[in-house]
């Protein structure tokens, strides 16, 4: 499984801008310089995520790019979502089939049940996660993601436990 360039970015970028503060408006060159990306790619990951509702921007002289929701309540789930979507989904069948209209083992197929396990797996984690936890240092993170992925863990471990 690999995440691709577009949703790293798009995350970085997001998470930049809600380490600068509620208020911060920041400029695709200033986005740009931060995250070591070209100003054409933050260009085009702005747009999305404004699409997305993550960002509003704002022209003139004192606009740029703002977060349109508090950090909490931005979910890293529904980020991947709009910047390039699950690694599982009802289609993934339909789009590997191989030669044939209907992949051959569309009856019974146990690679079917290991992609949904996973998939149900990452969204666990993913979908209670913000990007107020990513503001963690490495550590913390690492240690709030073991809380959420433990086979004990039956409901989402708080942000502000630690």
């Amino acid at each position: 499984m690999k995440l691709s360039s577009q949703e790293e970015y798009g995350l970085r970028c997001l998470l930049h801008m809600a380490s600068q503060g509620p208020n911060a408006s920041l400029s695709i060159p200033e986005i740009s310089r931060a995250e070591g990306l070209s100003i054409p790619n933050v260009a085009k990951l702005m747009r999305l995520l404004r699409i997305g509702g993550f960002v509003r921007s704002a022209r003139g002289q004192a606009g740029g790019y703002s977060l349109a929701q508090s950090p909490a309540e931005i979910t890293v789930a529904s980020v991947l979502d709009t910047l390039g979507g699950p690694l599982f989904n009802s289609r993934f069948c339909e789009r590997h089939a191989g030669l044939s209209p209907v992949c051959t083992h569309n009856v019974d197929c146990s690679l079917r049940s290991v992609w949904g396990a996973l998939q149900g797996m990452i969204e666990k984690v993913l979908k209670h996660t913000t990007l107020q936890d990513l503001l963690r240092s490495e550590s913390e993170m690492t240690q709030l993601v073991s809380l959420r992925v433990s086979p004990n863990a039956s409901t989402p471990v708080p942000a502000a436990v630690q």
